[in-house]
Parts: structure tokens; sequence; C-alpha cells
């Protein structure tokens, strides 16, 4: 097999059969396969089996039941499954023309290249068939940041949010990737130094259905980002930092309604300790959920740690006042400063600390996690 051509698809049926028939025509000269790793919930998978049994080339199917990574997990299940070591990556709505592959695997036979990058913003490439100019501002405005973030990495790369693109199995390290949604090729060109040629290709119109960008994909790219960049420990502070915030202003709300300093005070506390466990679970450890204690277990261990590490906290913010005669708000900057380090650490290595061998996940951790799979459905930005 010379190329696999790998489409994840999310409710993508009304398009299934014009791709298919447009990918064999463009194909023609070239041994390929096209597998779709679905993460439908209507009659996609259904579509796909029957356009299979009449299909110029190989169709397989994988229908993810768990869609562990969203649009990116799709992709990266894809390359586990690929019978070639040229993997081809292209949308199921046909905004990616099919008729682009074979001078994309043309490039890619060159033999100079690790990826093959197919660009709007390239040559004679265009972003058309975004819906608006909402759309293309926003998508312009993420190239560049993402660019500006990865200056080295990404300094061939006019697109490095494009989901469109062939890369070579063999360069990359499978197992450190990180899919957190939908900008899989991010996620591979961050991650290790590769060589990218790039292609110009116009991206056209939906031939059909609804575009999955929201502003929710949005906010994944945007942590997905941060990871990549500045990895967890940022975006634990970040996540902190926000608890801060909201801390004061529950505080701030609860006096201003009367309620005395102290109890407001621990109401504050107690809020945004919850606030941000379920903030770290979503977007700080959400990988290594799968390998740790339960839900509730890892809520105890959290919450008993943070309400352990304010009772401490406090009195030696206060014995450094009177004994050291430092101002309270360095005082409190050092300690909270030391306290980082400490929760990171402690959530690290404790609440997230791998279950002992033999020991099954509970019921209701699975349906927790259920749950949290279904909000990582892919889209397109």
């Amino acid at each position: 097999m010379e190329l696999s051509i790998i489409v994840p698809t999310y409710n993508e049926a009304p398009n299934i059969a014009e791709l298919v028939r447009r990918v064999g025509l463009a194909t023609k000269s070239i041994d390929a396969e096209l597998i779709f790793v679905d993460d439908s919930t209507d009659g996609t998978p259904d579509e796909v089996r029957r356009v299979a049994a009449s299909a110029p080339l190989p169709v397989r199917l994988i229908h993810r039941y768990k869609r562990t990574g969203g649009l990116g997990g799709a992709v990266v299940e894809g390359f586990i499954a690929a019978e070639s070591d040229a993997c081809l990556v292209m949308d199921g709505d046909l905004q990616h023309p099919p008729e682009e592959i074979p001078e994309i695997y043309q490039r890619f036979r060159h033999g100079d290249v690790d990826v093959v990058v197919a660009s709007r913003y390239s040559g004679g490439g265009t972003s058309s068939g975004l819906a608006d100019r909402t759309r293309v501002a926003v998508s312009k405005v993420s190239t560049a940041l993402t660019r500006a973030m990865f200056p080295i990495r990404l300094k061939d790369v006019t697109d490095p949010m494009t989901g469109f693109f062939l890369v070579d199995r063999r360069a990359i390290e499978l197992e450190t990737l990180k899919p957190r949604g939908f900008k899989i090729l991010l996620e591979v060109l961050a991650r290790k130094t590769l060589r990218v040629a790039e292609v110009p290709f116009d991206f056209a119109g939906r031939h059909a259905g609804e575009s999955k960008a929201s502003m929710r994909q949005g906010f994944h790219f945007l942590t997905q980002l941060t990871l990549l960049r500045f990895g967890k420990m940022s975006l634990f502070a970040f996540i902190g930092a926000l608890g801060a915030v909201a801390n004061l202003a529950i505080m701030w709300a609860l006096t201003h309604a009367g309620v005395g300093y102290v109890v407001a005070a621990i109401i504050a506390a107690e809020v945004t300790i919850v606030g941000n466990f379920l903030l770290q679970e979503r977007y700080v450890f959400q990988d290594m959920k799968g390998e740790a204690s339960g839900v509730w277990s890892r809520f105890a261990k959290s919450f008993g740690f943070n309400n352990a590490e304010a009772l401490i906290r406090i009195p030696v913010l206060a014995f450094m006042v009177q004994t050291w005669h430092i101002s309270a708000v360095f005082a409190a900057a050092i300690t909270l400063f030391v306290a980082f380090f400490v929760r990171f650490m402690f959530h690290s290595l404790v609440v997230y600390a791998p279950r002992r061998a033999g020991v099954q996940p509970s019921r209701v951790r699975r349906l927790v996690e259920d749950l949290d799979a279904q909000a990582m459905s892919p889209g397109e930005l």
C-alpha cells in the first residue's frame, strides 16, 4: 500500500458518497486505501459501509464508541491502523478537495521531507471556504499566534492549523502525541523538528452539513497551544490565578451582602478549591486520569490537601509578618509561590498517580469518563 488516507468524521453522512467517489478518481494511479475513523451519532457508519461495498478503492471503517482525544485522537487511531507509512489526513466535509491528493503525494515522494502541508496561505492557496469574515479573521489570528509561539519549528509552515496534510508515520513518535481536540498537525509539528514542505490549495465550502466550529473548540485550541508551549505547570498556574480572582470576587460579594469577612473567606476558599479541581481535571491532568484512582478519590485528595495547605500557609504568613516584620503582601507572595510548586507536585505525584495493578475503575467513574468524552467532539477552527 502506497498511501493511507485518514478521514476523521463526526456526523458527515451526506458527504460520504461524494467524498469516496472523488477520492477514488483522484487516486486512480496510486495504490491507496481510505480509512474513516468515525465518532458520529448519526447514520455516518452505515453510509460508509454502504458506499464501501462499491468503492473504487479499499475503504475501512473504525467506529469509536469512546471519543478519546476528539478529532486528534481519531487521527492517531488512523495512524496506528494504516497499512502505509505515508498517511494523508483530510476532513470529511469536502472542504479539503480530494483532487489535491496526487500533488501532495508526489511532493512527498521526492523523499526530502517528513510532512507535506496543504496550505491555505502559501502560493495560490485561499481560505474562501470559511463561512464568513469572522471565521477568516479568527483563522488568521490563530495561525499568527501559533507561529509566534513556535517561531523555530513553524518557520517554514504558513498554515499549521490546517487539517489537510501528509505525514511519514515513521518520522513521528505516536506515543508522545497528546491529542486534545482537533489541531493534530500542530501537535505533530510542535513536539518534534520535522522536514516540512507546503502545497497550496483552495479551501472549499462545505459540500453538506454544518460546521463543527464553536467557542468550545476555540478554548480547546488555546488550551492545546498553552500546554504545547509551556506544559502542565503553566496551565496549572493559570487556573490557580483564575481561582484567586474568583476567590476575591466571591469574598467581595459576600461581605457587601453583610456576611462576616471570616465566613466569606472560608466560603470563597472552598468554592474556588472545588472550581480549581474541576478545571484541573478537564484541562491540566486530563491525560493522566485514565491511570489514576477514581474521580471521587482524586477529589478527596485534592480537597483535603488544599485545605490542609491553607491551614499551614496562613500561620506561616502571620509568623513572617510578626517576626520578620515584612509586609503582609510580600509575605503572602512568598507563601503562595512556594505553595504553588507544592500543590503542583502533590497533584502530579499523588492525586493523579497511577492506580495499583489489578484495580478496576468503578461504574461511577466509567460513567463520568463517558460523559467527559462526549464533550470532546471534533471540529474545525
